[in-house]
């Protein structure tokens, strides 16, 4: 277990830090966020004996100097934003500069008892990129149709087709990508031969649990539920029974298995029969959606899981 942290407030051009000395000093510091200056904290934070840094997600700011430091000897892990902040307004601290909101980080990863997060693997990240590029084309190629269905001079009818036409080779290209990464590798190939056995999970749905949902299989079912934000969070003190709402996880995935659950429960018997259920106790359609959604991550985390150890079996 870590013992000597470091918080490192993460922007697009800087890095404010704190950690302490082995007399139990306060040390701050500043970098600018390149690979020169990464090593020079890397190179502090050996010299005060760092064992955990700690940073903030921040939409990917983070990634290079997270990346670097593990490069460098120096584990790292990431904290939620919120949690930290709410952390901070507990202690007191109402404030909020960069130099305050690295100490911050690093009390927060002092009383929680941080962990390292292990980096992702090369092809981890690659995939990763991939699949959220081709969100991105796919989101841009329904902007453009959009604007196609309302639009009638020639000329720009004529520049929306030829970018259009432009979006959907992208479309393609990345997605022959994507599918080659993942038959590259052993185990997402057989995870992927896993997933479609259940009627509905498409190659899209495939790539996008791989990419922002590495954990399935290796978690219980009540945690991956948690993780992805499926899981309805207790409101309950002394006689009050609040409703119970679900809350954080993993956006992209949520909204994936949202659209999967309403497909496969047309064919899949199990889910067929709970969403009939759901719908003969009158639940509302959101509760409803919720349920199947979680129903669906529950059966291909059980999947997943024995189809991780067959794999580990075979080999």
């Amino acid at each position: 277990m870590a013992h000597q942290f470091c918080g490192a407030d993460v922007s697009k051009a800087r890095l404010d830090v704190e950690m302490l000395d082995p007399r139990g000093e306060v040390v701050r510091a500043s970098f600018i966020n390149d690979a020169a200056q990464i090593a020079d904290f890397a190179a502090l934070c050996r010299e005060h004996g760092v064992e955990l840094v700690v940073m903030e997600a921040t939409g990917g700011y983070e990634r290079l100097a997270f990346l670097l430091l593990w490069e460098a000897g120096i584990p790292c892990a990431l904290a939620n934003a919120r949690s930290v902040r709410r952390f901070a307004e507990a202690m007191g601290v109402l404030e909020k500069t960069d130099r305050i909101d690295a100490g911050m980080i690093r009390r927060f990863a002092e009383v929680k008892q941080m962990r390292p997060d292990p980096p992702p693997s090369l092809a981890q990240q690659s995939l990763t990129a991939l699949v959220r590029r081709l969100g991105q084309v796919t989101s841009d190629l329904v902007v453009q149709k959009q604007r196609r269905q309302i639009t009638t001079d020639a000329k720009a009818l004529a520049s929306l087709d030829e970018l259009i036409a432009f979006l959907k080779r992208q479309s393609r290209s990345l997605e022959g990508e994507i599918a080659g990464l993942i038959d590259e590798d052993p185990l997402w190939s057989h995870l992927g031969e896993t997933f479609r056995s259940v009627k509905g999970v498409a190659n899209r749905s495939i790539a996008r649990l791989m990419a922002d949902l590495p954990e399935i299989g290796t978690y219980s079912n009540r945690a991956i539920a948690k993780l992805v934000g499926l899981a309805p969070i207790a409101r309950e003190s002394g006689a009050l029974e609040g409703k119970r709402h679900i809350r954080a996880g993993r956006a992209p995935v949520r909204s994936i298995l949202f659209l999967v659950a309403d497909i496969a429960r047309r064919y899949d018997p199990g889910l067929k029969q709970f969403h009939q259920r759901l719908l003969d106790a009158k639940k509302p359609k959101m509760v409803i959606r919720i349920a199947l959604a979680r129903k669906l991550l529950v059966k291909l985390n059980a999947k997943a899981r024995d189809a991780r150890i067959a794999f580990a079996n075979a080999t």
